[in-house]
């Protein structure tokens, strides 16, 4: 990903927006602290060439393993829809430097244009979009430049740590989720968000605009997402307790059985 510099426009806007922090509601501040925090991962990776590679490959080994694990759910005509909004706008190496940067922009106006539960959404989105970041760069520090593969990965996974936060991070995702399916059920908020384009546009909330509109359809779509973030849920949870047992390194250089969790990663 490409960071930003100090003397690039976004980056002033940025600046211009942390400085208004205290004017702004509580939400407001924890958006763009969060996204300050992409930021600063970006801005570090801008420097460190290597770290930049080495988050790339870790993401797309994430990806590829989302997609391994969740295979089913992206063949379902169902689910298949979902599964793919959540690789392309919660999992995936995308880069999201534009959307961010807008996002730093216009925080205040967002939280005064747009309906308290999809501030809340958005909210949770970029919390578990800092969260991701630090976390990926760890692990590419601890890998050191070697490819992820099944052994290497659950090696920087483990000295990485912090089961917490891992765990957090799968309860912002869900969280994402259940707000979209929720959203998705009030005809008041579809005809809101529907009626939000043009003002949104205008306000340069566009990208904001384009990814709910690509999240309620898609959940939409599958006329209730229990069923869909339950199994996600069980999974991710069942891969990230098992990545931090301790014999899980010595199992990984073997061939895991199928219906083990290491099995999962390529």
């Amino acid at each position: 990903m490409s960071g930003l510099s100090p003397g690039n426009p976004a980056a002033c806007l940025h600046r211009s927006a942390a400085d208004n922090l205290g004017a702004m509601s509580d939400i407001a501040t924890r958006i763009l602290q969060s996204l300050a925090a992409v930021d600063a991962e970006r801005r570090r990776r801008a420097a460190e060439p290597a770290l930049a590679a080495g988050v790339a490959a870790v993401k797309a080994y994430q990806q590829a393993r989302f997609e391994r694990t969740h295979a089913d759910l992206f063949g379902h005509p169902r689910f298949g829809r979902a599964a793919r909004f959540f690789v392309d706008e919660l999992y995936g190496p995308q880069d999201f430097a534009q959307r961010d940067a807008q996002f730093s922009r216009i925080v205040p106006a967002l939280v005064r244009l747009f309906p308290d539960d999809i501030v809340e959404t958005v909210e949770a989105l970029a919390a578990v979009h800092a969260l991701s970041e630090r976390l990926d760069s760890t692990m590419a520090g601890h890998l050191n430049g070697e490819a992820p593969s099944r052994e290497s990965y659950l090696r920087a996974w483990q000295a990485t740590g912090e089961p917490r936060s891992r765990l957090g991070q799968l309860d912002l995702v869900m969280r994402v989720g259940q707000s979209l399916d929720r959203h998705t059920r009030s005809l008041v908020l579809r005809t809101s968000l529907k009626a939000m384009r043009g003002p949104a546009r205008a306000a340069g909330l566009g990208t904001l605009q384009t990814f709910l509109e690509t999240g309620f359809d898609a959940f939409g779509a599958m006329r209730g997402a229990r069923e869909f973030l339950a199994s996600i849920q069980a999974r991710e949870t069942a891969l990230v307790e098992r990545l931090f047992e301790p014999a899980a390194v010595a199992a990984a250089t073997g061939a895991p059985a199928p219906d083990d969790p290491l099995a999962q990663l390529p």
